[in-house]
């Protein structure tokens, strides 16, 4: 069963959709009884759609209406039919103007309510009370017999555009090793800064993650990466190793230590009898989204 939220409160600016003025609302209802109790205005368009208001001064008795004023609004059949998609979705707004207030008496269903070819119809059946409304102390009625009624048709664009994001961590040939002679007489190496950023003064080595997409992704688009970066220890015994775990987008590709190892601790454990440095970098996890179009 779904839940109504009604919401009502008195606003200023007049309804965006449609206003239906009436100057004899006495006569309008009598004239209603010979039309199945309603009154149904001119089209009107919102959102790339036709719509009607319809108001029972009388209420609507067949849901649940009697003693109040009832207003929908319905979606033409020939709009809906010639405009896809086949169901629309729609927040609708009904107004009661206020003399006395200057403002309109707003009542609204907080969630959107779709519209179709077997439901082209949404509204409330207890707008106003007949006891409220009628009498003219209240100000709904005023000028002799005149009121105001209105709505307003907040159509929702359909989705057009969504992403889907998943975490790979089966991948093929997840570790990657790097093996880099003669280490002590390198100064740069791709982003393995073996005498460390200028601004840690030699003493350490800094090493870096770049995604080789980087010029390829879009504005917004970001790739998330988790695994460890390892200096291997040339007798087996003692990796020095740190976890990575960084999303990377188009204006930051890259992600890493300025301080992963100090130069003093490699030249004494992890380099070999011939100067060699061994990386060893081991995907756990890679994210891949995907961006569709309906």
């Amino acid at each position: 069963m779904a839940l109504c939220i009604l919401v009502a409160c008195y606003r200023e600016r007049s309804p965006s959709s449609y206003s239906l003025k009436i100057q004899n609302f006495s006569q309008l209802k009598k004239s209603t009884l010979s039309s199945d109790g309603q009154y149904q205005s001119r089209l009107f368009s919102s959102g790339g759609y036709n719509w009607r208001m319809i108001i029972y001064p009388n209420g609507n008795n067949k849901d649940n209406g009697s003693g109040f004023i009832s207003m929908y609004v319905e979606i033409d059949g020939e709009s809906l039919m010639s405009t896809p998609p086949s169901e629309v979705f729609a927040d609708v707004r009904f107004f009661v103007f206020n003399k006395n207030e200057n403002k309109y008496f707003t009542i609204q269903d907080v969630e959107s309510k779709p519209f179709n070819s077997l439901r082209p119809v949404w509204g409330l059946p207890q707008v106003l009370q007949f006891v409220t409304f009628n009498d003219p102390k209240n100000g709904y009625i005023f000028g002799g017999d005149q009121c105001e009624f209105g709505v307003d048709v907040i159509v929702a664009p359909p989705p057009t555009k969504w992403e889907t994001i998943s975490f790979d961590a089966k991948l093929i040939n997840p570790k990657f090793s790097w093996t880099i002679k003669n280490f002590s007489e390198l100064e740069y190496a791709i982003m393995l800064y073996p005498q460390g950023q200028t601004k840690q003064d030699g003493k350490w080595l800094s090493i870096y993650l770049f995604s080789a997409e980087s010029e390829s992704l879009a504005e917004d688009e970001k790739i998330f990466a988790q695994g460890h970066i390892r200096i291997l220890d040339p007798v087996g015994l003692n990796n020095f190793s740190r976890e990575l775990m960084d999303w990377h987008v188009k204006s930051n590709t890259g992600w890493g230590w300025d301080q992963f190892l100090s130069i003093a601790e490699l030249r004494k454990t992890y380099l070999d009898e011939d100067g060699t440095l061994n990386v060893e970098i081991e995907f756990e996890v890679v994210s891949k989204t995907t961006y569709s179009l309906l």
